[in-house]
Order: C-alpha cells, then sequence, then structure tokens
C-alpha cells in the first residue's frame, strides 16, 4: 500500500507535523534510541524525551539534556515549560546544538509536571501556549516551532474549546500541531492510564484540519502500525460527513515495542524504494555506536534496552530478549551478549524451520 493523494518527501515541508514521526516518549527515546530508530528509518522524524527547562537552564550540564548524534537528523527537541523568556532561550540553545525543530509539550497529564505549569494542564490557557510559541518562533532563526497537544483536559467535552486553543497559538505563527486524539484526565488517572483508558476521537483531529487548513496537523494515539497510519492521509467520506486528511502521522509504543516496523516507513510514506535492511544487519550496525559508547564509559545496556524488540514476532524473539536483560548490565558486557543473543534466535529459527519441512 502506498500513499496516493499527498506521497511525503523528506524535509520538503515545514515540520515533523507533516511528515511521519516518532513520539517523544519519556525514558525511551533517548538518544541511544533514536541512534537505534534511524537504522530502521532514513526519513522519519526522531524526538528527544521531553526536556524541561529548568533542567536545561539550571541543571549545569547542557551535554547530558541537549546532546545528540548528527546520525539522528532529523530530530525535534520536545521541551516542557510554560514561562515564555525561559522557552525562548532553550529554544535557542536547541537550534545552535543542531535539532531540527523545537516542539512544546501540551500534552503531559503527569502531576510532577501540572504543579510547574508544564503539560497537558497548558490546554486550560491557550494565551501562555501562544505567548510561550510567539517567543520561541522569534528566539529560532530557520527551524520550526510545534506543539504537540491532546483534544483537552478533565471534563471538557467541548470542541469548541480546542478550536480556541488552536486558534489561540495559530495566531501566534505556530509551524504545525501533533494532537493525541484523546484528552488528558488531570485527576483520577495515572499517566499509563492516560495513554489508553480516556476513547479516541480521531475526527476531532480531521475536523480541526478542516477549520485550519493551512495549518500542518498530525494524529497521534492509539495507531499500531504505520500501514494503518496511511488512513489519515486519505480524505474520510461515508453518508453523513466528508473530512479532510491530515498532514502527518506519530506513532508511539507500537513502534517502541516492534521496532522493526520502522522498516515500513520510507517505502510507505516517502517512496523510498531503497531494499528493507534485515534484522541481523540492523544488529550490526550497532555495533560501532556501542562501541564507541563502551570505550567512553557507557555501559551495555543503556543502548540495548532500546533493541529489546527488534526480534519481537519471531522464533527465538523471547530468548533474544530474555538473554540482553539477563546479561547486557554486567560489569564488563559487550556486543558479544548482543551476539550471542542473535545466535539463539538464529538456532531457534533454523530449528523452526526444520521441524515445519
Amino acid at each position: 500500500m502506498s500513499l496516493k493523494n499527498s506521497l511525503l518527501t523528506p524535509n520538503s515541508l515545514r515540520s515533523s507535523a507533516s511528515q511521519f514521526s516518532v513520539a517523544p516518549m519519556l525514558d525511551w527515546t533517548d538518544r541511544h534510541c533514536r541512534v537505534f530508530h534511524r537504522q530502521l528509518t532514513k526519513h522519519a522524524w526522531l524526538y528527544s524525551e521531553m526536556v524541561t527547562t529548568g533542567a536545561i537552564i539550571y541543571g549545569n550540564n547542557l551535554e547530558r539534556f541537549l546532546g545528540h548524534s548528527e546520525m539522528d537528523s532529523p530530530v525535534v527537541l520536545q521541551l516542557g515549560g510554560s514561562n515564555p523568556e525561559e522557552l525562548a532561550h532553550c529554544a535557542r540553545l536547541g537550534e545552535e546544538w543542531g535539532y531540527s525543530e523545537i516542539n512544546l509539550n501540551v500534552g503531559c497529564p503527569s502531576d510532577r509536571v501540572q504543579n510547574n505549569m508544564i503539560g497537558a494542564c497548558l490546554m486550560a490557557h491557550p494565551n501562555i501556549v501562544a505567548d510561550a510559541v510567539s517567543a520561541m518562533k522569534a528566539a529560532v532563526k530557520e527551524i520550526p516551532v510545534t506543539v504537540k497537544s491532546r483534544i483537552g483536559i478533565d471534563e471538557q467535552e467541548d470542541f469548541d474549546a480546542l478550536v480556541e486553543f488552536v486558534s489561540a497559538i495559530q495566531a501566534a505563527r505556530v509551524d504545525g500541531v501533533i494532537i493525541h486524539a484523546r484528552k488528558a484526565w488531570l485527576q483520577g488517572l495515572s499517566p499509563k492510564e492516560n495513554r489508553d483508558v480516556p476513547p479516541l476521537k480521531y475526527d476531532w483531529v480531521r475536523r480541526i484540519k478542516a477549520l485550519f487548513p493551512e495549518l500542518e496537523i498530525a494524529v497521534n494515539g492509539g495507531i499500531q502500525t504505520p500501514e494503518a497510519g496511511l488512513n489519515f492521509l486519505e480524505i474520510l467520506k461515508d453518508d453523513a460527513q466528508s473530512l479532510p486528511a491530515v498532514d502527518g502521522v506519530m506513532l508511539g509504543r507500537a513502534v517502541y515495542e516492534k521496532p522493526y516496523l520502522l522498516t515500513e516507513v520510507d517505502a510507505l510514506y516517502y517512496d523510498d524504494a531503497s531494499p528493507v535492511k534485515s534484522r541481523e544487519a540492523i544488529l550490526e550496525s550497532m555495533y560501532p555506536y556501542i562501541e564507541t559508547h563502551l570505550t567512553q564509559g557507557g555501559k551495555l545496556n543503556q543502548v540495548s534496552r532500546h533493541m529489546l524488540g527488534l526480534f519481537a514476532g519471531l522464533p527465538g524473539g523471547r530468548m533474544w530478549r530474555r538473554y540482553i536483560s539477563e546479561n547486557a548490565f554486567k560489569t564488563g558486557a559487550g556486543i558479544d551478549v548482543l551476539q550471542e543473543a542473535y545466535q539463539r534466535v538464529a538456532n531457534e529459527i533454523q530449528r523452526m524451520e526444520e521441524q515445519n519441512r
């Protein structure tokens, strides 16, 4: 299946909201994860974990919070904060450190960020978000500024509240909006429950695109495969309504847990007919990066934890996951752990093939 109406061209449009992207995920999409994901897709936009303005300004360790590999581009720095001056300062730093875009988190429902006016609670304050966007836009020179939001919070059941929010940030010249098609409950649900319990309302995202046709809009939430995401890039027609296609698609947990899905993205979304790498080739492509990380004092499990799903769904996939989990954290663990884990997978696949002859 290929996209018929608006095939994406890498970096031809302004922001990640008009492309395929991998969602920012706290404790998951760190620099090692992004390097791994880049072995699977050349064109998808990758995101940092959310970094708060306080961590950057007062943490006294820019390399820790802003450092990234040149090979992970195009990559987005997601910021958490609400103070326009602080966000502008951090956006400027993000551009200087080579990020391709700055994104403001207006979707995280965690208690610890709510207390600092960060994340989804900001949906109740569209003017604050608009001021922040304006400040970040003025601070960067060439890269886009986007917002990632929910469709609403708590008792909000009014589509007009979402319209008001998007209208405010459009007036501030935001370059794109990525909308998680669930609202966030700031009280009563955990962050994990907020990813599953509130119902998905994809039609709200399409309706926003209809009202703001010039604004780049991407959809996020509950999409399980890159192929399923293509449906959102087509006009939705039925007997009752005709809703427009959105511009971009963002996947999160599905591609983190089954990362080999990312090998579908370049052909499906970017018309790139390059041969798809095998899992073995992807594994081998990670060895030089891992070796460098180890020689710099890093630990194998800091990288390998993001690779646990590489063989998900295949014979031996559980062996791969278990062997790495039990050995990668040990002192002195090196790529031999990954090589041994892969050999167990290969042996299991061979055994299954012989059994089925």
